[in-house]
C-alpha cells in the first residue's frame, strides 16, 4: 500500500464512519474498483486499519465529550437526584444496545470472515443497506412519527431492539450507524437523536474492537513505511471523521422528515455501479 492509498482509505473511512452508508463495505469496494493490488488480510494491514479506528474513536469523543461528561458526573449524582437516575438509564440503555452485537458476532466471527473478502456481496449488501435506509422513513411517514422523545425515555425493551439492528453490520456493505438509526427511528426517536444514539454506541464498539486489534498484533514488528501510513491515516480519518459527525448531526436535525432517503439513494446507486463495474 503506498501513502496516497492509505490517505485515500483514511479520508473515506472517516466520512463513511458517522454516515449511514457502511465504513466497512466502501473499504472492500474501493481497492476492487480502482484495481489496487491490496491484501486487506495481509498482517501488515491490521496496524494500519487499528489506527483508522483509533482516529474516528477520538474524534466521535471529542463530539460527544459532553454527553458523556454529562452521563458520568450525572451517574456520581452531581446534578441531582433526578439527573442521576437519567444518566444510570441512558447509560444501561448503551451496555444493554451494545451486547447483541457483541455476542452475535463472537459466535458468527469466522462464518463472516468469507464475505469479506468478496466484493460483489459487499455491492449487493450495499443495495439492501439503501433500500432499508428509505424504508424506513417509508414506515415512519406511515406512522406520522414526529416524537422528539430524548434518549432517557427509551425503555430497555427498544435499547435491545436497537441492538439487534446493529447485528446486521456484521455483513459488510450494511452500516452500523445506519441500522442502529433504523432502530431508533422506528422506536420513536428523530433523526438527530436516533443519529446521536448511534454515535455513542458506535464508541465502546469501537474501542473494544480497536483493543482487540492491538493485542492481536502485540508481538507484531512494524516497519517505518507502515508507521509513517499508519499515523498519517489516523490523523487524517480523526479529522475527516470530526468535520462529517458535526455536519451529519446538524444535517439530521434541520431536516427530520427524510433525512435517510438520499443516503439510501446513493446506497442503492453506488452498490449497483460498484456491482456493474466488478462484474463486467
Amino acid at each position: 500500500m503506498t501513502l496516497l492509498q492509505a490517505l485515500i482509505l483514511a479520508v473515506v473511512q472517516g466520512i463513511t464512519e458517522p454516515f449511514p452508508v457502511s465504513s466497512l463495505g466502501h473499504a472492500v469496494l474501493l481497492p476492487a474498483l480502482l484495481h489496487w493490488d491490496l491484501d486487506e488480510h495481509a498482517p501488515t494491514f491490521l496496524p494500519f486499519l487499528t489506527m483508522l479506528h483509533v482516529g474516528t474513536l477520538v474524534a466521535l469523543a471529542g463530539v460527544f465529550w459532553k454527553d458523556w461528561v454529562a452521563i458520568l458526573t450525572g451517574m456520581m449524582g452531581r446534578h441531582g437526584r433526578h439527573a442521576q437516575m437519567d444518566a444510570i438509564r441512558v447509560f444501561l440503555l448503551l451496555v444493554i444496545a451494545t451486547i447483541p452485537a457483541v455476542l452475535v458476532g463472537w459466535l458468527l466471527e469466522h462464518r463472516l470472515r468469507n464475505v469479506f473478502g468478496s466484493p460483489i456481496a459487499v455491492a449487493g449488501f450495499l443495495i439492501l443497506n439503501g433500500f432499508l435506509l428509505m424504508a424506513t422513513e417509508w414506515l415512519r411517514r406511515q406512522k406520522g412519527q414526529r416524537d422528539h422523545r430524548p434518549i432517557s425515555t427509551l425503555a430497555p425493551k427498544d435499547a435491545a431492539i436497537i441492538g439487534v439492528w446493529q447485528c446486521l453490520a456484521l455483513l459488510p456493505g450494511l452500516s452500523r450507524s445506519g441500522a442502529t438509526m433504523n432502530g431508533g427511528l422506528l422506536r420513536g426517536l428523530d433523526h438527530e437523536t436516533a443519529a446521536r444514539f448511534s454515535l455513542l454506541m458506535a464508541q465502546p464498539i469501537v474501542l473494544a474492537a480497536t483493543v482487540r486489534e492491538a493485542w492481536q498484533m502485540r508481538h507484531m514488528t512494524i516497519s517505518h513505511d507502515v508507521m509513517v501510513q499508519c499515523v498519517a491515516g489516523s490523523i487524517v480519518a480523526g479529522i475527516t471523521a470530526l468535520i462529517c459527525s458535526l455536519l451529519m448531526l446538524r444535517f439530521f436535525r434541520n431536516h427530520d422528515g427524510w433525512a435517510l432517503t438520499p443516503f439510501g439513494v446513493y446506497c442503492i446507486v453506488a452498490g449497483a455501479f460498484s456491482a456493474a463495474v466488478i462484474l463486467l
